[in-house]
C-alpha cells in the first residue's frame, strides 16, 4: 500500500521524495506510529498540530534527526542522493504538510488505512 503512495507522486524528484516519505511512514507504522514516535521524543505538540485542523507548527532539521534517528536520516539521504543535513531539511520542510494532508479531518487514519485518508490531497503537494 505504501508503494502506491510513492507511485501517486509521479515526476522526477517528487517521485523520489514521495517514495522516501512512504518508506518513512511504513517504517514508523503509518501516520499514527509516526505521531507516537514524535510524542515519545517530546515533540507530540508539534505532531498533533499537523494532525489537527489548525495551523501546522514548524519542525527543525535537528528535531527530525532527533526523532527519526541518524540512521533513518542517513537512509533517506542515500535514497535521495543528497547529504543527511539536506535530507533532514527536506523532511522538516514537507512532513508537517504531508501529515496534515493525510489527516484531513483532524484525526489519525484508522487501521493504518493511509491510502483512503487523503492520498489525493497528498499528490497535489507534489504536482
Amino acid at each position: 500500500m505504501f508503494e502506491q503512495l510513492g507511485n501517486l507522486l509521479g515526476g522526477g524528484a517528487s517521485e523520489g521524495f514521495g517514495a522516501v516519505i512512504s518508506d518513512v511512514l511504513a517504517q514508523q507504522g503509518g501516520v499514527a506510529g509516526l505521531v507516537e514516535k514524535f510524542q515519545q521524543g517530546g515533540l507530540g505538540e508539534l505532531a498533533q498540530s499537523w494532525v489537527g485542523t489548525g495551523g501546522n507548527l514548524p519542525i527543525s532539521a535537528e528535531q527530525i534527526q532527533s526523532v527519526l534517528g541518524s540512521d533513518a536520516v542517513t537512509q533517506i539521504a542515500g535514497k535521495l542522493g543528497i547529504d543527511p543535513q539536506q535530507a533532514s531539511n527536506l523532511v522538516a520542510q514537507h512532513l508537517p504538510g504531508i501529515v496534515d494532508q493525510l489527516t484531513p479531518n483532524g484525526e489519525l487514519p484508522q487501521g493504518g488505512d493511509v491510502l483512503s485518508q487523503g492520498l489525493g490531497a497528498l499528490g497535489k503537494l507534489f504536482s
